[in-house]
């Protein structure tokens, strides 16, 4: 198991880790969370070198994928840089690139009731106001969780606050900073249920989030 327990922060920068090979050729991982070598719950950054494919597989509790770079591809369509996917659970797909992608893939992490599929072009989708000068874009929401798009502009500070539930980020752009640390383009942030922090930037700064998915301990 890799970073398996929920109660501890997490930080990691993923441009420092080295890829680890897939059992498909051309295919490289570099795994931020696993349960189990090539099952169950998983987060990963994933690269497909051009002209790669992965075979075609079943996903028991769902796969959510952002598309980091270059085109994405499975039966069902082309995905470019910025695209949002949800496969419920129980879908199946063979997923390949003719272009070579990066892509930030969650698997195994869905409640089962949630069979929603979703495919949600971020660089086409309007940003909708937040808080104080924040743009979101949301991208779904089941229950208690919640996954968005967060655009902060330059010099922003948002009110220190608590995560019931915890909270996922991933840096896109720029660097997100809080009193715990300063997190360039590229790192991953997973905070435990009821962590708290007290965010802000200098420079506009994009993240992914995920709020209200992560063990609720006491």
């Amino acid at each position: 198991m890799l970073n398996m327990d929920f109660t501890q922060p997490i930080v990691i920068e993923t441009v420092n880790i080295p890829w680890i090979n897939s059992p498909a050729d051309g295919v490289g991982r570099k795994p931020l969370e696993r349960e189990n070598p090539e099952s169950g719950h998983t987060t990963s950054i994933v690269r497909f070198a051009a002209g790669s494919h992965f075979p075609r597989h079943e996903h028991p509790l769902g796969e959510e994928i952002l598309v980091l770079d270059g085109v994405f591809s499975d039966e069902n369509g082309d995905y470019g840089k910025g695209a949002y996917l949800r496969n419920p659970p129980r879908s199946a797909h063979s997923p390949f690139s003719k272009t070579g992608c990066t892509l930030l893939v969650k698997l195994e992490q869905f409640d089962p009731r949630d069979q929603q599929s979703v495919r949600i072009d971020t660089a086409q989708t309007p940003w909708q106001p937040g808080i104080g000068g924040l743009q979101v874009m949301s991208l779904h929401q089941f229950e208690h969780e919640h996954v968005a798009l967060v655009r902060w502009p330059a010099g922003e500070r948002f009110q220190p606050h608590r995560h019931f539930g915890g909270e996922e980020i991933f840096v896109l752009s720029g660097t997100f900073k809080d009193e715990h640390g300063s997190y360039p383009p590229g790192t991953w942030l997973r905070s435990p249920h009821l962590s708290s922090h007290y965010p802000y930037v200098d420079e506009e700064t994009i993240i992914w989030v995920k709020t209200g998915h992560l063990p609720v301990t006491t």
